[in-house]
């Protein structure tokens, strides 16, 4: 099968390019042109084991011949080649369509001392990362990070143009950006580097009077306890998220649900449903969501309180909101989409349902694999884990579909 015309258009495969992230692009190369190992294997002149070998990255590409080989095989644009992390502009290549060819041209002017830093300019930095933040849910953060540390050291360079109100609104900017890199690290299970962006967002809010950004970023600190099984803490920084002055009703729900799964996490049922059942009342009326929660709104909180109902085995309860939680994600969701889906496969596992819980399982593998490492495809050896303990074939089935794959 021939490449579409507008492949290389693809921001999956211009982002693998401009990495030379060579599992990505062959991965998504294959996906988007429904080939096979083989298939591609010869075009670029490698066995299929080897092109298994390089997509599962079980082998590295390091010889320029191969490089060459899939440059060429796959013909990928020879002006998408070379760009290193040092060279990526403020206006990302690899993601086109972010901002104006204007605003694009100003920002490059901004950079380059021709111009001076204004609002405007401000504004298109604005509506980059607010575009980085949606790409990243649909080509993950492993893919995004690069990207973002790159224009984050770029708007940290602008600092020193700003003056009053430009320069406030500089910090706050570099809060959000330290916010989301924290986040994606976070996503990739790099808890150290994690904390050390989130107290820098942290910091810098407090410096610009961002009260909604310093609660979310201690939200989200709250979130990585969760992660880590440290209910108690969990606890302890959502109700210091939910009470700190400025935070907005979205931001408020978001911290109270922390806290309620926190309890969770921790067997206190009466306490994680009381907390629940106020965020649900906060998120419903809240109308001034930030712009880094764009997300967030009654599908999430459904997913998140189908994962305190994991934690207290309430499986029906969980299944039953985890499906209406999936049921709002937009399908650009692929992330969120794969981990919600590996906890509803675990809630039907949990319920003895294994038919169901191998089906859902399958339906979120590709998305697990892709861009769902380490959570995502954890959990589903978690639900695979207890498919087998329970000695029925849909176990042994979905360990070997993750096999396949690791």
């Amino acid at each position: 099968m021939e490449p579409e015309p507008n492949l290389w258009a693809h921001p999956e495969l211009r982002a693998a390019v401009a990495l030379e992230d060579w599992p990505a692009l062959l991965k998504t190369w294959r996906r988007l042109t429904r080939s096979s190992q083989s298939k591609l294997g010869a075009l670029v002149g490698l066995a299929q084991p080897d092109i298994s070998a390089i997509e599962n990255r079980r082998r590295e590409v390091t010889s320029v011949e191969v490089r060459q080989r899939i440059i060429d095989g796959l013909g990928v644009p020879r002006e998408l080649l070379g760009v290193r992390h040092e060279e990526l502009p403020l206006p990302s290549l690899v993601l086109p369509g972010m901002v104006s060819e204007a605003d694009a041209e100003r920002l490059t002017a901004v950079r380059k001392g021709g111009l001076r830093l204004d609002t405007r300019a401000l504004d298109a930095l604005d509506a980059l990362l607010a575009a980085h933040r949606r790409a990243e849910d649909t080509v993950g953060s492993r893919t995004i990070a690069p990207l973002v540390i790159a224009q984050f050291e770029e708007v940290a360079a602008l600092h020193d143009q700003a003056r009053g109100a430009l320069a406030d609104r500089v910090v706050k900017l570099l809060a959000e950006y330290a916010q989301f890199l924290a986040w994606m690290a976070q996503d990739q299970d790099n808890a150290p580097v994690a904390l050390g962006w989130f107290d820098r967002s942290y910091d810098w809010a407090l410096e610009a009077g961002y009260g909604d950004m310093a609660a979310t970023t201690m939200s989200m600190k709250a979130h990585l306890s969760w992660s880590q099984g440290k209910g108690r803490r969990c606890v302890r920084l959502g109700e210091a998220a939910a009470s700190t002055a400025g935070a907005s009703e979205a931001t408020r729900a978001m911290a109270v649900q922390m806290a309620g799964r926190g309890h969770a996490l921790e067997g206190n049922a009466d306490d994680a449903y009381r907390r629940l059942d106020e965020a649900q009342q906060i998120i419903a009326a809240a109308s001034d969501a930030p712009p880094w929660l764009y997300f967030y709104g009654e599908s999430w909180f459904a997913a998140q309180r189908g994962m305190a109902d994991l934690h207290l085995k309430e499986w029906s309860s969980a299944a039953e909101h985890l499906v209406t939680g999936l049921a709002g994600f937009a399908p650009s969701f692929r992330r969120d989409r794969a981990w919600y889906g590996a906890c509803l496969a675990h809630a039907y596992a949990g319920a003895g349902e294994a038919e169901v819980a191998l089906a859902t399982s399958l339906s979120v593998l590709t998305d697990a694999s892709e861009i769902g490492r380490p959570h995502a495809w954890e959990e589903l050896h978690r639900v695979a884990g207890m498919l087998i303990r329970r000695r029925v074939p849909e176990g042994r089935a979905l360990f070997d579909a993750l096999a396949a794959l690791d």
